[in-house]
Protein backbone atom coordinates (compact mmCIF):
# COMPACT_ATOMS: atom_id res chain seq x y z
CA UNK A 1 0.00 0.00 0.00
CA UNK A 2 1.44 3.37 -1.09
CA UNK A 3 0.66 5.14 2.19
CA UNK A 4 2.57 2.57 4.25
CA UNK A 5 5.52 2.60 1.87
CA UNK A 6 5.75 6.38 2.16
CA UNK A 7 5.65 6.16 5.95
CA UNK A 8 8.40 3.52 5.96
CA UNK A 9 10.64 5.57 3.67
CA UNK A 10 10.00 8.77 5.66
CA UNK A 11 11.10 6.96 8.82
CA UNK A 12 14.12 5.46 7.04
CA UNK A 13 15.32 8.73 5.54
CA UNK A 14 14.43 11.10 8.39
CA UNK A 15 17.98 11.11 9.90
CA UNK A 16 19.42 11.99 6.48
CA UNK A 17 17.15 15.00 6.11
CA UNK A 18 17.63 16.13 9.67
CA UNK A 19 21.31 16.33 8.70
CA UNK A 20 20.30 18.27 5.60
CA UNK A 21 18.39 20.69 7.81
CA UNK A 22 21.46 21.11 10.04
CA UNK A 23 23.60 21.96 7.02
CA UNK A 24 21.10 24.49 5.70
CA UNK A 25 20.56 26.01 9.14
CA UNK A 26 24.30 26.47 9.66
CA UNK A 27 24.70 28.15 6.25
CA UNK A 28 21.77 30.58 5.86
CA UNK A 29 21.54 33.01 2.96
CA UNK A 30 19.39 36.12 2.58
CA UNK A 31 16.66 36.65 -0.01
CA UNK A 32 17.85 36.51 -3.63
CA UNK A 33 21.36 35.57 -2.47
CA UNK A 34 20.72 31.86 -1.95
CA UNK A 35 23.56 30.83 -4.28
CA UNK A 36 25.12 28.05 -2.17
CA UNK A 37 21.70 26.85 -1.01
CA UNK A 38 20.63 26.53 -4.65
CA UNK A 39 23.80 24.59 -5.52
CA UNK A 40 23.18 22.28 -2.57
CA UNK A 41 19.61 21.57 -3.72
CA UNK A 42 20.80 20.93 -7.26
CA UNK A 43 23.42 18.53 -5.93
CA UNK A 44 20.82 16.60 -3.94
CA UNK A 45 18.38 16.33 -6.84
CA UNK A 46 21.23 15.06 -9.04
CA UNK A 47 22.03 12.42 -6.40
CA UNK A 48 18.36 11.36 -6.39
CA UNK A 49 18.26 11.15 -10.20
CA UNK A 50 15.68 13.95 -10.52
CA UNK A 51 15.86 16.32 -13.50
CA UNK A 52 15.68 20.05 -12.80
CA UNK A 53 16.17 23.53 -14.21
CA UNK A 54 17.17 26.83 -12.60
CA UNK A 55 14.87 29.87 -12.74
CA UNK A 56 15.03 33.36 -11.21
CA UNK A 57 18.80 32.92 -10.64
CA UNK A 58 18.58 30.67 -7.57
CA UNK A 59 15.22 28.91 -7.89
CA UNK A 60 15.35 25.18 -8.63
CA UNK A 61 12.45 23.46 -10.42
CA UNK A 62 12.42 19.65 -10.50
CA UNK A 63 10.16 17.14 -12.21
CA UNK A 64 9.20 13.61 -11.16
CA UNK A 65 7.13 11.68 -13.68
CA UNK A 66 5.02 8.79 -12.46
CA UNK A 67 2.75 6.59 -14.55
CA UNK A 68 0.77 8.49 -17.21
CA UNK A 69 2.66 11.76 -16.60
CA UNK A 70 -0.02 14.01 -18.10
CA UNK A 71 -2.85 12.47 -16.04
CA UNK A 72 -2.36 14.89 -13.14
CA UNK A 73 0.27 17.53 -12.39
CA UNK A 74 0.77 18.65 -8.79
CA UNK A 75 3.28 21.28 -7.67
CA UNK A 76 4.99 21.13 -4.26
CA UNK A 77 6.72 24.29 -3.05
CA UNK A 78 9.33 25.16 -0.43
CA UNK A 79 11.10 28.47 0.21
CA UNK A 80 14.82 28.69 0.97
CA UNK A 81 15.84 32.17 2.18
CA UNK A 82 16.84 33.27 5.68
CA UNK A 83 16.40 36.45 7.74
CA UNK A 84 18.79 39.20 8.94
CA UNK A 85 18.66 38.01 12.57
CA UNK A 86 21.57 37.06 14.85
CA UNK A 87 20.94 33.58 16.21
CA UNK A 88 20.95 33.08 19.98
CA UNK A 89 20.41 29.31 20.09
CA UNK A 90 23.19 27.23 21.65
CA UNK A 91 23.12 24.32 19.20
CA UNK A 92 25.77 22.40 17.24
CA UNK A 93 24.33 23.56 13.92
CA UNK A 94 24.03 27.24 14.89
CA UNK A 95 24.27 29.74 12.03
CA UNK A 96 27.85 30.29 10.91
CA UNK A 97 26.91 33.54 9.16
CA UNK A 98 26.86 36.38 11.65
CA UNK A 99 23.59 38.29 11.64
CA UNK A 100 21.78 35.83 9.35
CA UNK A 101 19.52 33.03 10.60
CA UNK A 102 16.89 30.60 9.43
CA UNK A 103 14.41 32.08 11.89
CA UNK A 104 11.31 31.32 9.82
CA UNK A 105 11.92 27.64 9.19
CA UNK A 106 12.72 27.79 5.49
CA UNK A 107 15.59 25.39 6.13
CA UNK A 108 12.95 22.99 7.42
CA UNK A 109 10.70 23.54 4.41
CA UNK A 110 13.55 22.88 1.98
CA UNK A 111 14.68 19.76 3.86
CA UNK A 112 11.13 18.40 3.88
CA UNK A 113 10.63 18.94 0.16
CA UNK A 114 13.99 17.33 -0.59
CA UNK A 115 12.96 14.36 1.56
CA UNK A 116 9.58 14.11 -0.14
CA UNK A 117 11.34 14.33 -3.51
CA UNK A 118 13.54 11.36 -2.72
CA UNK A 119 10.55 9.32 -1.55
CA UNK A 120 8.39 10.23 -4.54
CA UNK A 121 11.16 9.47 -7.01
CA UNK A 122 11.65 6.00 -5.51
CA UNK A 123 7.92 5.32 -5.69
CA UNK A 124 7.19 7.00 -9.04
CA UNK A 125 5.96 3.78 -10.60
CA UNK A 126 3.26 3.51 -7.94
CA UNK A 127 1.34 6.74 -8.58
CA UNK A 128 -0.01 8.51 -11.62
CA UNK A 129 0.95 11.92 -12.90
CA UNK A 130 3.80 14.39 -12.55
CA UNK A 131 5.15 16.13 -9.46
CA UNK A 132 6.65 19.57 -9.99
CA UNK A 133 9.12 20.55 -7.29
CA UNK A 134 9.49 24.28 -6.64
CA UNK A 135 12.43 25.35 -4.47
CA UNK A 136 11.76 29.07 -4.31
CA UNK A 137 14.03 31.99 -3.41
CA UNK A 138 13.17 35.33 -1.86
CA UNK A 139 9.99 34.71 0.13
CA UNK A 140 10.96 37.22 2.81
CA UNK A 141 11.42 40.27 0.60
CA UNK A 142 9.43 42.14 -2.03
CA UNK A 143 8.62 41.50 -4.81
CA UNK A 144 8.67 37.88 -3.61
CA UNK A 145 10.41 34.99 -5.33
CA UNK A 146 7.06 33.47 -6.25
CA UNK A 147 6.27 36.45 -8.49
CA UNK A 148 9.66 36.14 -10.21
CA UNK A 149 9.24 32.41 -10.83
CA UNK A 150 5.74 32.96 -12.20
CA UNK A 151 7.10 35.54 -14.65
CA UNK A 152 9.66 32.96 -15.78
CA UNK A 153 6.97 30.35 -16.42
CA UNK A 154 7.07 28.12 -13.35
CA UNK A 155 3.34 27.41 -13.75
CA UNK A 156 3.79 26.31 -17.37
CA UNK A 157 5.40 23.41 -19.27
CA UNK A 158 3.92 21.45 -17.62
CA UNK A 159 1.13 23.48 -16.03
CA UNK A 160 0.25 22.29 -12.51
CA UNK A 161 -3.43 21.70 -11.73
CA UNK A 162 -2.79 22.54 -8.08
CA UNK A 163 -0.01 23.63 -5.75
CA UNK A 164 0.66 22.72 -2.12
CA UNK A 165 3.01 24.27 0.40
CA UNK A 166 3.59 24.02 4.12
CA UNK A 167 4.87 26.28 6.87
CA UNK A 168 6.20 25.41 10.30
CA UNK A 169 3.86 26.44 13.10
CA UNK A 170 5.60 27.03 16.47
CA UNK A 171 2.22 27.31 18.21
CA UNK A 172 1.09 23.83 17.12
CA UNK A 173 2.39 20.70 18.90
CA UNK A 174 4.69 18.45 16.92
CA UNK A 175 2.72 15.57 15.40
CA UNK A 176 -0.18 17.78 14.34
CA UNK A 177 -1.15 19.60 11.13
CA UNK A 178 -3.68 22.34 10.50
CA UNK A 179 -5.64 23.40 7.41
CA UNK A 180 -8.04 26.21 6.58
CA UNK A 181 -10.26 26.95 3.59
CA UNK A 182 -10.52 30.39 1.98
CA UNK A 183 -8.42 33.40 2.95
CA UNK A 184 -5.82 32.19 5.41
CA UNK A 185 -3.12 34.89 5.37
CA UNK A 186 -3.15 38.64 4.74
CA UNK A 187 -1.86 40.78 1.94
CA UNK A 188 1.16 42.92 2.82
CA UNK A 189 2.08 46.34 1.45
CA UNK A 190 4.90 48.63 2.58
CA UNK A 191 4.33 52.34 3.25
CA UNK A 192 7.08 54.94 2.91
CA UNK A 193 6.35 58.60 3.77
CA UNK A 194 8.63 61.64 3.95
CA UNK A 195 7.27 64.89 5.48
CA UNK A 196 9.28 67.96 4.46
CA UNK A 197 9.56 71.67 5.28
CA UNK A 198 12.42 74.20 5.29
CA UNK A 199 13.23 73.39 8.93
CA UNK A 200 14.07 76.01 11.51
CA UNK A 201 14.90 76.96 15.07
CA UNK A 202 13.00 75.05 17.76
CA UNK A 203 12.39 78.33 19.58
CA UNK A 204 10.65 79.81 16.53
CA UNK A 205 8.17 77.17 15.32
CA UNK A 206 6.03 79.88 13.69
CA UNK A 207 8.68 80.36 10.99
CA UNK A 208 8.29 76.88 9.50
CA UNK A 209 6.06 73.86 9.39
CA UNK A 210 7.04 71.63 12.31
CA UNK A 211 7.69 68.31 10.61
CA UNK A 212 7.70 66.41 13.92
CA UNK A 213 4.25 67.73 14.80
CA UNK A 214 2.89 67.17 11.29
CA UNK A 215 4.20 63.60 11.18
CA UNK A 216 2.79 62.92 14.67
CA UNK A 217 -0.68 64.06 13.58
CA UNK A 218 -0.34 61.88 10.49
CA UNK A 219 0.49 58.74 12.48
CA UNK A 220 -2.67 59.20 14.55
CA UNK A 221 -4.88 60.21 11.62
CA UNK A 222 -3.91 57.16 9.54
CA UNK A 223 -5.43 54.87 12.19
CA UNK A 224 -8.86 56.31 11.38
CA UNK A 225 -8.63 54.71 7.95
CA UNK A 226 -8.91 51.34 9.65
CA UNK A 227 -11.31 52.25 12.45
CA UNK A 228 -13.77 54.34 10.42
CA UNK A 229 -13.64 52.92 6.88
CA UNK A 230 -13.00 49.18 7.16
CA UNK A 231 -15.80 46.66 7.43
CA UNK A 232 -15.49 45.53 11.07
CA UNK A 233 -15.87 41.90 9.96
CA UNK A 234 -12.81 42.14 7.68
CA UNK A 235 -9.48 42.03 9.56
CA UNK A 236 -6.99 44.75 8.60
CA UNK A 237 -3.91 46.38 10.14
CA UNK A 238 -2.08 49.63 9.46
CA UNK A 239 1.07 50.01 11.55
CA UNK A 240 3.60 52.83 11.36
CA UNK A 241 6.67 51.04 12.65
CA UNK A 242 9.42 53.63 12.08
CA UNK A 243 9.50 57.39 12.89
CA UNK A 244 12.82 59.03 12.02
CA UNK A 245 13.52 62.76 12.29
CA UNK A 246 15.55 65.27 14.21
CA UNK A 247 18.99 65.10 15.73
CA UNK A 248 19.20 67.69 18.50
CA UNK A 249 17.06 69.70 20.98
CA UNK A 250 16.93 73.08 19.30
CA UNK A 251 16.34 72.35 15.61
CA UNK A 252 13.08 71.55 13.81
CA UNK A 253 14.23 69.04 11.19
CA UNK A 254 13.63 69.67 7.52
CA UNK A 255 12.25 66.15 7.07
CA UNK A 256 10.75 63.25 8.97
CA UNK A 257 10.57 59.74 7.52
CA UNK A 258 7.84 57.25 8.36
CA UNK A 259 7.68 53.58 7.41
CA UNK A 260 4.98 51.03 8.03
CA UNK A 261 2.93 48.12 6.81
CA UNK A 262 -0.65 47.69 5.68
CA UNK A 263 -2.32 44.27 5.91
CA UNK A 264 -5.74 43.18 4.69
CA UNK A 265 -7.79 40.03 4.16
CA UNK A 266 -9.83 41.44 1.28
CA UNK A 267 -8.26 42.46 -2.03
CA UNK A 268 -10.97 45.00 -2.93
CA UNK A 269 -10.68 46.77 0.43
CA UNK A 270 -6.90 46.58 0.17
CA UNK A 271 -6.69 48.86 -2.86
CA UNK A 272 -9.48 51.12 -1.67
CA UNK A 273 -7.45 51.63 1.50
CA UNK A 274 -4.40 52.60 -0.54
CA UNK A 275 -6.36 55.49 -2.02
CA UNK A 276 -7.64 56.54 1.40
CA UNK A 277 -4.09 56.50 2.79
CA UNK A 278 -2.88 58.72 -0.04
CA UNK A 279 -5.83 61.12 0.28
CA UNK A 280 -5.58 61.39 4.08
CA UNK A 281 -1.81 61.77 4.17
CA UNK A 282 -1.48 64.32 1.38
CA UNK A 283 -4.43 66.40 2.58
CA UNK A 284 -3.33 66.53 6.21
CA UNK A 285 0.31 67.30 5.56
CA UNK A 286 -0.41 70.01 3.03
CA UNK A 287 -3.07 71.58 5.27
CA UNK A 288 -0.39 71.97 7.96
CA UNK A 289 1.99 73.72 5.58
CA UNK A 290 4.41 70.90 4.85
CA UNK A 291 5.18 68.80 1.78
CA UNK A 292 4.94 65.04 1.41
CA UNK A 293 6.43 62.21 -0.60
CA UNK A 294 4.41 58.99 -0.28
CA UNK A 295 5.06 55.58 -1.80
CA UNK A 296 3.07 52.39 -1.25
CA UNK A 297 5.09 49.38 -2.32
CA UNK A 298 2.43 46.84 -3.31
CA UNK A 299 3.48 43.48 -1.94
CA UNK A 300 2.02 40.01 -1.55
CA UNK A 301 -1.68 39.28 -2.11
CA UNK A 302 -3.79 37.31 0.36
CA UNK A 303 -3.17 33.57 0.55
CA UNK A 304 -6.35 31.97 -0.73
CA UNK A 305 -6.78 28.26 -0.02
CA UNK A 306 -9.01 26.65 -2.63
CA UNK A 307 -12.07 25.19 -0.91
CA UNK A 308 -12.12 21.89 -2.81
CA UNK A 309 -8.37 21.36 -2.69
CA UNK A 310 -8.20 22.19 1.02
CA UNK A 311 -11.00 19.71 1.75
CA UNK A 312 -9.27 16.95 -0.23
CA UNK A 313 -5.87 17.71 1.32
CA UNK A 314 -7.20 17.72 4.89
CA UNK A 315 -9.06 14.44 4.24
CA UNK A 316 -5.88 12.83 2.92
CA UNK A 317 -3.99 14.18 5.93
CA UNK A 318 -6.52 12.51 8.23
CA UNK A 319 -5.98 9.22 6.39
CA UNK A 320 -2.22 9.56 6.78
CA UNK A 321 -2.01 10.82 10.38
CA UNK A 322 -5.36 10.23 12.03
CA UNK A 323 -8.25 12.66 12.38
CA UNK A 324 -7.26 13.55 15.95
CA UNK A 325 -4.02 15.10 14.68
CA UNK A 326 -5.64 17.44 12.14
CA UNK A 327 -7.17 20.78 13.11
CA UNK A 328 -8.32 24.04 11.56
CA UNK A 329 -5.61 26.68 11.50
CA UNK A 330 -6.32 30.25 12.51
CA UNK A 331 -6.37 33.22 10.13
CA UNK A 332 -3.08 35.11 10.34
CA UNK A 333 -2.19 38.72 9.54
CA UNK A 334 1.24 37.55 8.49
CA UNK A 335 1.85 37.39 4.76
CA UNK A 336 3.31 34.83 2.35
CA UNK A 337 4.20 35.14 -1.31
CA UNK A 338 2.62 31.70 -1.77
CA UNK A 339 -0.45 33.90 -2.27
CA UNK A 340 0.70 34.71 -5.82
CA UNK A 341 0.30 31.06 -6.81
CA UNK A 342 -3.13 30.77 -5.20
CA UNK A 343 -4.58 33.56 -7.34
CA UNK A 344 -3.61 31.69 -10.52
CA UNK A 345 -4.22 28.01 -9.73
CA UNK A 346 -5.88 26.11 -6.85
CA UNK A 347 -3.59 26.20 -3.84
CA UNK A 348 -3.42 24.79 -0.33
CA UNK A 349 -1.05 26.21 2.28
CA UNK A 350 -1.07 24.17 5.48
CA UNK A 351 0.72 24.25 8.84
CA UNK A 352 3.14 21.73 10.37
CA UNK A 353 3.37 21.57 14.15
CA UNK A 354 6.95 21.94 15.49
CA UNK A 355 6.35 22.93 19.14
CA UNK A 356 7.48 20.78 22.07
CA UNK A 357 6.87 22.46 25.44
CA UNK A 358 8.62 19.66 27.37
CA UNK A 359 11.82 20.31 25.43
CA UNK A 360 11.39 24.09 25.71
CA UNK A 361 10.87 24.47 21.96
CA UNK A 362 8.30 27.24 21.97
CA UNK A 363 9.88 30.33 20.37
CA UNK A 364 8.00 32.00 17.55
CA UNK A 365 9.22 32.54 14.03
CA UNK A 366 11.33 35.62 13.31
CA UNK A 367 12.92 35.43 16.76
CA UNK A 368 16.62 34.73 17.51
CA UNK A 369 15.73 31.59 19.51
CA UNK A 370 13.38 29.95 17.01
CA UNK A 371 13.91 26.20 16.64
CA UNK A 372 11.85 23.06 16.01
CA UNK A 373 11.30 19.57 17.35
CA UNK A 374 13.04 17.77 14.50
CA UNK A 375 10.71 14.79 14.59
CA UNK A 376 8.52 17.13 12.53
CA UNK A 377 10.80 16.55 9.54
CA UNK A 378 9.80 12.88 9.21
CA UNK A 379 6.14 13.88 9.52
CA UNK A 380 6.53 16.74 7.05
CA UNK A 381 8.30 14.82 4.31
CA UNK A 382 5.97 11.85 4.62
CA UNK A 383 2.90 14.06 4.48
CA UNK A 384 4.13 16.08 1.52
CA UNK A 385 4.98 12.91 -0.40
CA UNK A 386 1.56 11.47 0.40
CA UNK A 387 -0.33 14.58 -0.64
CA UNK A 388 1.70 14.91 -3.82
CA UNK A 389 1.01 11.33 -4.82
CA UNK A 390 -2.63 11.03 -3.73
CA UNK A 391 -4.42 14.31 -4.46
CA UNK A 392 -6.72 14.62 -7.46
CA UNK A 393 -8.39 17.93 -8.33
Amino acid sequence: MLKEKIKQLAKKYAPEFIDVRHHLHAHPELSYKEFETSKFIQQKLTEFGISFEVKATTGVIGLIEGRNPSERIIALRADMDALPIKEENNISYKSQTDGVMHACGHDVHTSILLGASKILNELKNEFEGTIKLIFQPGEERNPGGASLLIKEGVLENPAPQAILGLHVHPGLPVGELSFRSGVVMASADEIYITVRSKGGHAAAPHTTADTILVASHLVVALQQIISRNRNPFSPSVLTISSFQGGYTTNVIPSEVKLMGTFRAMDEEWRFKAHELIRKEAIGLVQSMGAEIDLHIDVGYPVVLNNEKLNAVASEQAELFMGKENISETEMRMGAEDFGYYTHLIPGCFYRLGVMNTEKGITSGVHTPTFNIDESAIEIGMGMMAWLGSSINV
